[in-house]
């Protein structure tokens, strides 16, 4: 199962740099550093740069089972979290996912979330090809010169 999903990796990130610009570019993808059996968010910036409306249609990665995007919203000072089934991004727009709103929700994760490594997640998407980001673990959101995934 883990080679397959290697494997899988392994091609999208081939197909992703064959991707043309004016595609869908994320960048900016960071998780906090999370102990094994916690729930982890993922947060990053995501930008549809194509004249294409498209749609997030959720997400994978080895180190949760259980991947879900999800929003936060706080009305009469109380925060409720509720899972999206899926995330239109028209075209020309960014999105970002950061703390006390959207985000991408790893459940029970299978291994610590060690500061300083990082994740690969793989975003799916309705219309554009999956794109395979690196997630930096970090504390707070990472410089820009982190580049673009």
């Amino acid at each position: 199962m883990k080679k397959n999903f290697y494997l899988v990796l392994a091609l999208a990130i081939l197909l992703s740099a064959c991707s043309a610009p004016g595609d869908i570019e994320v960048h900016q993808a960071w998780v906090r550093p999370t102990a094994q059996g916690e729930n982890a968010a993922v947060y990053l910036t995501t930008h549809n740069h194509s004249s294409s409306d498209d749609e997030l249609i959720g997400a994978t990665t080895t180190v949760s089972d259980v991947v879900e995007i999800h929003e936060s919203k706080t009305e009469d000072d109380i925060t409720k979290m509720n899972m999206v089934q899926s995330l239109p991004i028209a075209a020309d727009e960014e999105i970002n996912f950061a703390p006390g709103g959207l985000h991408i929700m790893l459940n029970d994760v299978k291994q610590e979330l060690v500061l300083g490594e990082h994740i690969g997640l793989i975003l799916h998407f309705k219309n554009h090809e999956d794109i395979v980001v690196e997630v930096h673990i970090e504390n707070s959101m990472p410089d820009e010169d982190h580049g673009h995934e």
